[in-house]
Order: structure tokens, then C-alpha cells, then sequence
């Protein structure tokens, strides 16, 4: 396995992001007379884009042009709020130290709106990402490749020197249309069996697995293993 770059999901990936998606989303639904949604029904909703989140939060035959209104009020609240309770998950700092005393290059791909990838980015991890991709018009949002391949372009790599991580069905399918290895982590917005009925056939449960994926256990100066 030798790998050129790591790419890795955001939400649900590095960054534990639930509390506040969940917060902007009821902050949103509430301005408009909505009824709100639990934690556990933001999870459910989250990992194709934002916009698709506000689509599966409102109330079934909402209409388009108050969807659209509930939209505009989550994104700029999100805007201001994206990293109140926003934490890395543990574990995730170390792995990237590690990937990158290596030599081997970092990035983010993720369907949040790009504003966000690169605000969440710069404040969790500088200088750990060699480069990250959000939403944005003229690339179609995951499991399209889209994003995967731009990063690849980028840096003049080809699919079989990366491996995408992830947490969610999007992130598998993305890696495959890809074409490239993927690692599938269990810590976050879905759980093992869902990833398993999906196709996942390289489970990470915690930051610290995902080493033995990318390098040997013995090759490796983590004090994990």
C-alpha cells in the first residue's frame, strides 16, 4: 500500500460537526414556523449536502419556495455558528501528524458548502490538509467523484495512489466511482452494520485503526499499537 494522500470526509470523518448542524437546522425551522428535529434525525439526514438536509427536515410537501427561504436562513446562521460545539474526534490530530511526518499528502472532500469546509479547515487543523473541496457550483456534489478527482488533478495523482475515508454510504460510493481503495470509519454519523449492509469491506472503529490500513502495525511510531 503505497499511497500518495489520504482523503478524508469532514462531518462524521475528523470533525464530530452533529450538535451544530442540528442547532442551525432548528434555529432555521423555528424561523419559519416549522416543527423542529431531534439529534438523532440530524444524524439520519446529514452527508449529501446541506441543501438536501433542510429538504429532508422540513415537514413532507413543504413548498419549494419556503424550503428554499428555510435554506437561506440555516446557511447564515451556520455561517456564524458552525464551530460552537464543532470538536475533532479523538484520535484524528495524531493520525494526520503521523500520515504527514510520512511524507504522504492530506486532503478534505465533504458535501458541506465550501465556505464551511474551509472555515472548519483552517480553524480545527491548520496546516494538517494539503487541500480541501467543499459544495460548490461546477462540481457535483458526492458520490459523484467529482471533488475526489479535482483533488487528484491538483496534484497530478491518479486514483490507485489514494484512499478515500469516510463514515456514510455517499463516502463508499464516492471512493468507488473514484476508483480508488476506501476505509470506512464506524466513530461517526453511521454506525458498522449500516456501513456492512453498504459494502464496506475496511472498517476503522476509532482514528487509531486506521493506520494498520495504511502501513504496517510494526512500521508505525503512534503509540497506539
Amino acid at each position: 500500500m503505497n499511497y500518495r494522500i489520504v482523503i478524508f470526509d469532514l462531518d462524521g470523518t475528523i470533525l464530530n460537526t452533529l450538535d451544530d448542524l442540528a442547532d442551525s437546522t432548528n434555529f432555521a425551522l423555528a424561523a419559519h414556523h416549522l416543527p423542529q428535529r431531534t439529534r438523532e434525525e440530524v444524524r439520519r439526514f446529514v452527508g449529501n449536502g446541506i441543501r438536501l438536509l433542510i429538504e429532508r427536515a422540513v415537514p413532507e410537501n413543504t413548498p419549494v419556495e419556503q424550503i428554499d427561504a428555510v435554506f437561506e436562513t440555516f446557511k447564515q446562521h451556520y455561517a456564524d455558528h458552525c464551530a460552537d460545539k464543532t470538536r475533532p474526534y479523538d484520535g484524528i490530530d495524531d493520525l494526520l501528524m503521523e500520515i504527514r511526518t510520512r511524507g504522504i499528502m492530506t486532503a478534505v472532500v465533504s458535501n458541506k458548502a465550501d465556505f464551511a469546509v474551509q472555515q472548519l479547515v483552517n480553524n480545527y487543523f491548520p496546516g494538517l490538509f494539503d487541500c480541501s473541496v467543499g459544495e460548490r457550483e461546477g462540481i457535483r456534489r458526492k458520490p459523484a467523484p467529482d471533488s475526489v478527482q479535482e483533488v487528484l488533478r491538483r496534484f497530478e495523482l491518479q486514483p490507485e495512489d489514494a484512499v478515500y475515508i469516510g463514515d456514510s454510504d455517499v463516502d463508499l460510493e464516492t471512493a468507488r466511482n473514484a476508483g480508488m481503495d476506501e476505509i470506512a470509519a464506524t466513530w461517526g454519523f453511521r454506525d458498522e452494520s449500516f456501513l456492512l449492509d453498504h459494502g464496506a469491506d475496511k472498517l476503522a472503529h476509532s482514528p487509531m485503526e486506521v493506520p494498520k490500513y495504511l502501513w504496517t502495525a510494526s512500521g508505525s511510531s503512534l503509540r497506539w499499537f
